[in-house]
């Protein structure tokens, strides 16, 4: 199992798995499996007993604790609440549900508790994990049959953490090995965080009965920092790097002109470091403002989601199928297939209805829309190489808007 930046993850298996397992094979003489995994993901090692030991359980990253997180108006109910989860927990708020947009700070908190409950609770075994993480064990149990070390590995432990709860969208299977797993936590006095880019009320695609446990416990926003802790959170960065000629003046100039997350914000200053460093340049505001200024109407301009004939187009080339054939009548084994995929992605990624997916292939109705979707979900969870191409598609989506 490999490690690799989360938002590298699918370009790095579909450009480089092929080669990374051939490499494997001949470096150990004997075909062995190579999976890429998020950055921070959990990683479990076998154990005779069943049960991980607790430094087995948790992958949390050192820099994400509570010491490192900037706490402003933006985050003040999410950070105490996460602290008082870390200090009592299944005590205080259970489950915790953090949302708010990416970049801004879950993660971070998820990983802190992590790092208090580690470092004051040395009794307590605590697991983080990802819903991409949590499905590729949930698939690798479903093949392999083995159930009861699946259930073992996130059940055996007293507070699990979870990023990304949104992806348990419309995941039949993994929705419901999930509340069942959430189920004997909490019965069995386990604490559950959970981090989610909106709130229970928001998410789509999700049981009821799920959504009722997400709102349990408490339920905290982290929002967009204002310019101040935008600057507080460079000039931490700053001085945490040992990063010399920067004055308060050229971080507030960054603060202004970044877009608003945190992960963008940090990135703008190794943008204008790397610049300073490479030219030999002094870094000020106007020097910022001269290399950073596309960011702030970047910032200001979201992303719009795809079309459903931007999705059809970018379906029929990874595929090599006619974009007509995706509306025609016709049951060509590979046109059909790549209907479905792309009536899968117009329904993941757009904000359509199932009709006006279904008018968009054809004149086809919703229920052939729920039914090509429900076929791709079962595919996405059986091979792996449809659950790639599903995953460069979206990548590819997501870099062409």
């Amino acid at each position: 199992m490999l490690s690799a930046p989360t938002a590298a993850r699918s370009w790095i298996e579909e450009r480089y798995l092929g080669a990374i397992s051939q490499a494997a094979r001949r470096a150990l003489g004997a075909p062995i499996e190579v999976e890429v995994v998020g950055e921070g993901e959990a990683v479990f090692e076998s154990d005779p007993s069943g049960r991980p030991g607790r430094e087995e359980v948790a992958a949390l990253n050192p820099r994400y604790t509570f010491d490192g997180f900037v706490i402003s108006t933006a985050n003040r109910l999410a950070h105490a609440s996460a602290l008082a989860v870390a200090e009592q927990p299944a005590q205080a708020y259970n489950p915790l549900f953090l949302h708010g947009p990416p970049g801004l700070g879950k993660t971070h908190l998820l990983h802190a508790i992590g790092h208090y409950i580690q470092g004051y609770a040395v009794d307590l075994r605590v697991a983080y994990t990802t819903v991409e993480a949590f499905t590729g064990e949930f698939v690798a149990a479903t093949r392999g049959g083995d159930f009861d070390r699946f259930r073992e590995r996130f059940r055996a432990v007293d507070v699990l953490l979870v990023d990304d709860v949104q992806f348990l969208a419309r995941r039949t299977g993994t929705m419901e090995a999930f509340f069942h797993t959430f189920n004997a936590l909490h019965e069995s006095g386990g604490q559950v965080v959970l981090t989610s880019d909106r709130p229970p009320g928001d998410l789509g695609g999700l049981e009821a009965r799920l959504l009722e446990r997400f709102r349990w416990g408490l339920v905290a926003a982290v929002e967009v920092p204002d310019l101040v802790a935008r600057t507080t959170i460079l000039r931490k960065r700053v001085r945490d790097d040992g990063i010399e000629g920067i004055d308060d003046a050229t971080l507030r100039a960054v603060a202004q002109l970044a877009p608003e997350s945190v992960r963008s914000l940090e990135g703008a200053l190794i943008r204008l470091v790397a610049y300073t460093s490479l030219t030999a340049e002094r870094a000020t505001p106007e020097l910022a403002r001269r290399i950073l200024g596309g960011l702030a109407a970047h910032a200001r301009s979201p992303l719009r989601p795809p079309t459903i004939e931007e999705v059809k187009q970018a379906t029929a080339e990874a595929l090599d199928v006619d974009p007509q054939a995706l509306e025609a009548p016709g049951r060509r084994p590979a046109a059909t297939f790549a209907r479905q995929v792309a009536m899968y992605l117009a329904r993941e990624l757009t904000e359509e209805s199932l009709m006006t997916i279904g008018a968009g292939f054809g004149g086809r109705r919703h229920t052939t829309v729920v039914s090509a979707c429900h076929k791709i979900e079962r595919e996405i969870a059986e091979r792996d190489r449809a659950r790639e191409l599903v995953d460069s598609l979206k990548a590819r989506l997501d870099r062409e808007r």
